[in-house]
């Protein structure tokens, strides 16, 4: 299998250069976009539609490939895989039901794959992704491996979208279902955030839906302990929302870690990336220092 990466932006530039990467004879058949919302979607997908490439497509926080990290703009790995040996599967999500959509992906799955693994990108920042890894595990177990992560929008925080060949949705999920008698796959989960403080303890949430710790708004709480003033809807902006995060403590295993990506402004509740019980203790966290990236970057490397 060989891997190639072409970057553009705008689609003329990417069909530019998937023509020049297929000069030596080279065939992708699948495609992992990242790409700015900015970008358009549908026309990037038909250059790839047309060279009869499958696509997992998702809008990006900033887009990164071997030349190094960019804005606004598209990037694609290109991959020559057999085509017997992955599928892609897009589906809307109904009434938020996170655990209903990944089961009967996961259902799917086992009629194409004795043993099938996963790369998934859901969209919409509602989205409770650890209710997504439950409906993977109901079908398959606790050993199935699903890696992925939730799609971007350049840091707007307003609407995210994932795609494939003739589809794209701000509320939906799409996966790349891969045949692991054939193909591995294999990741790490690191992020070298830093709690701090004392614990506290969650006194109403719903799913990834936090509304209170300690009986107050979890926003206000953010905000005193953040140093944060006058904060609004209008003036919220990246710098702020990157002191939403918190460790959730478990009774098994490290912590793991919660960013808070979306506020409801009528009470001061936000939508976690992932379930967060109520009566659970957590802790405040700080952003990685210098020093914890490069501790990142030689882990990510080994």
């Amino acid at each position: 299998m060989i891997a190639k990466t072409i970057k553009g932006n705008s689609q003329e530039e990417i069909k530019t250069a998937l023509e020049h990467s297929m000069t030596d004879g080279y065939k992708p058949t699948l495609a992992c976009v990242f790409m700015s919302v900015k970008q358009d979607r549908d026309a990037v997908s038909k250059v790839l539609d047309d060279a009869g490439i499958a696509i997992y497509g998702v809008t990006s926080n900033g887009e990164f490939t071997g030349e190094g990290i960019s804005s606004g703009e598209i990037a694609v790995m290109l991959l020559d895989i057999n085509p017997s040996y992955f599928h892609i599967v897009f589906e809307e999500f109904s009434e938020n039901n996170y655990r209903q959509t990944t089961r009967a992906i996961a259902k799917k799955a086992l009629e194409k794959f004795a043993h099938p693994c996963f790369l998934i990108a859901g969209s919409n920042l509602n989205t409770d992704a650890e209710e997504l890894l439950h409906g993977f595990e109901d079908v398959l177990g606790k050993l199935v491996n699903v890696y992925g992560g939730m799609a971007g929008d350049d840091f707007a925080f307003t609407e995210q979208f994932v795609f494939t060949n003739n589809k794209s949705s701000n509320n939906s999920i799409v996966a790349i279902v891969l045949d692991e008698d054939k193909i591995s796959i294999k990741g790490r989960a690191t992020s070298g955030w830093k709690a701090v403080g004392t614990e506290k303890t969650v006194t109403k949430s719903i799913g990834n839906h936090v509304y209170t710790i300690d009986d107050t708004p979890v926003l206000d709480l953010v905000m005193k302990y953040g140093g944060l003033e006058n904060v609004t809807a209008e003036n919220f902006a990246l710098e702020h929302s990157m002191t939403l995060n918190f460790q959730l403590q478990r009774e098994t295993g490290e912590p793991v870690l919660r960013a808070g990506l979306l506020v409801d402004w009528n009470d001061h509740s936000y939508y976690c990336s992932g379930s967060v019980p109520q009566g659970s203790k957590v802790r405040f966290t700080l952003p990685p220092e210098f020093d914890v990236i490069e501790k990142q970057l030689k882990a990510v490397k080994s």
